[in-house]
């Protein structure tokens, strides 16, 4: 998962992408970047941290231009080094070309070989690569024809926004998996993974770009045009988006993601209520807007049992193990006044390693809770995702490997129970245009033989899906 930003025909366009960035961070916290075009040279700043590290402030003076794009990192395809930073530059026939990619391309190995086979030498192992030197093959002054061309020859997700000279280039793949808005900032268009992007910019937003859509800016011109096939078959959102990664305060998928996470908890507090307990608290953040929904629904008391610690970054998105296991301890402390002796109700987003969980559940049993009902606003995650989040191994998904029995008793809780398959996707305005394949194995879009997030660095190891000893 990536959060990416684009900015035509403003003075200030990198100070822009600084605070759209900002306001995408809790999309990926290992690296981040911004360039810029200033008509004759394309200045680039990118490091490894969050947004304020990666981009100081002192040098977006650096980056001038009134073209910019940006993006905020967290590695599915490929190792968290330097080289695999975006944007990704490259100059090709004297023309400046960078991009941003939020997505994972489900035909790497095919078009790398292909690429490979005829010449291309590669200097990074991200599919976001891949799509660079099919843009220098086939290059075309046909904007639309050009980008019709190279996209049509992906298959996965992706979200994307270009750089080339004073153009910006947006474009998403034709089921639509990852979001991408457009909005209106005085005389300048802006594009971005998300709505409250726009807000911090003070742009007007004006619509979502389409599934299957690619949109060609330069100056205070746009032009649209589609990729083939869009009209066939159903559009694939990334129902995960709105049960964890998108900002509350966005609007995706024609939908606002707060009211989307309410009525996920009021579904939730239909199908497994709790009865005679003190109250319910969320896990913050994301199971915040659950919870309120689910105390709504059963009028039962809201609390907050638990304060964050904001200077720490979302817990699921860290690369390792190790450093999650630590963030979980300091993120997050118990009120114990509020909780000691307590019958409550926890709502949880989802349940994905179950190590993060225990180690919370773990905190509230030492405060002095007497009963935790844990509830999850969305069914087991028992597959992996191969279209931008990064759990791609069966073995590390605890549904795809315990009962829900056998999750309570490792997470230590009274009791434990999820949100229904059909109760999810029945909150949602359209249920047929969500991909929900981490819940259920269905893939929109075939999948690879070679899943592993390392396939570009000569590591074979295949992750495992389908029907296998781990996938439960």
């Amino acid at each position: 998962m990536c959060g990416i930003i684009g900015i035509s025909n403003h003075k200030d366009a990198a100070k822009i992408a600084f605070l759209g960035l900002y306001a995408l961070q809790h999309r990926g916290e290992e690296a981040a970047g911004i360039a810029t075009y200033d008509g004759k040279d394309i200045h680039l700043v990118k490091n490894p941290g969050l947004v304020a590290d990666a981009v100081p402030v002192n040098s977006l003076d650096e980056l001038t231009g009134p073209t910019a794009i940006g993006h905020c990192r967290y590695s599915t395809t490929g190792s968290s080094n330097f080289k695999n930073i975006q944007p990704f530059l490259v100059i090709h026939r004297k023309l400046p070309l960078a991009i941003a990619h939020n997505g994972n391309l489900t035909n790497t190995e095919e078009l790398y070989r292909k690429l490979e086979d005829g010449g291309s030498i590669f200097q990074t192992s991200m599919d976001s690569e891949i799509i660079v030197h099919l843009l220098a093959r086939t290059q075309n002054g046909n904007y639309k024809q050009w980008f019709t061309d190279v996209l049509s020859q992906l298959e996965g997700s992706f979200s994307l926004v270009f750089l080339i000279g004073d153009t910006i280039v947006g474009a998403r793949d034709i089921k639509g998996f990852r979001p991408l808005c457009l909005g209106k900032l005085e005389n300048s268009y802006v594009l971005a993974s998300e709505s409250s992007a726009l807000d911090i910019m003070k742009a007007t937003f004006i619509r979502e770009i389409e599934p299957g859509e690619i949109v060609i800016i330069k100056g205070d011109k746009l032009e649209s045009t589609f990729l083939p096939g869009r009209e066939k078959g159903n559009k694939a959102h990334c129902i995960f988006e709105n049960v964890y990664f998108a900002r509350p305060d966005s609007h995706i998928f024609d939908d606002n993601v707060y009211n989307v996470r309410k009525r996920l908890g009021e579904q939730l507090a239909i199908e497994h209520p709790v009865k005679n307990a003190d109250f319910v608290m969320p896990i913050p953040d994301s199971g915040m807007y659950a919870a309120l929904g689910y105390s709504k629904k059963l009028n039962i008391p809201f609390e907050i049992g638990l304060i964050r610690n904001h200077y720490i970054g979302r817990t699921f998105i860290q690369p390792t193990q190790f450093i999650r296991d630590f963030r979980v301890r300091v993120k997050l402390n118990p009120i114990r006044d509020i909780l000691k002796g307590k019958k409550v109700v926890v709502v949880e987003d989802s349940i994905v390693r179950g190590t993060t969980s225990r180690n919370r559940i773990e905190v509230l049993r030492e405060a002095g809770v007497k009963e935790i009902h844990l509830r999850i606003s969305c069914p087991p995650i028992v597959s992996p995702c191969f279209y931008g989040i990064d759990f791609p191994d069966t073995k590390e998904l605890i549904a795809a490997n315990k009962s829900v029995k056998e999750i309570a008793d490792f997470i230590q809780v009274d009791s434990l129970e999820y949100l229904s398959l059909e109760g999810m996707l029945g909150v949602m305005k359209s249920s047929k245009d969500f991909c929900s394949s981490c819940f259920t194995g269905k893939y929109p879009v075939k999948i690879p033989e070679n899943t592993s997030k390392f396939l570009l660095e000569g590591k074979t190891a295949s992750h495992s899906h389908g029907n296998n000893p781990h996938s439960g």
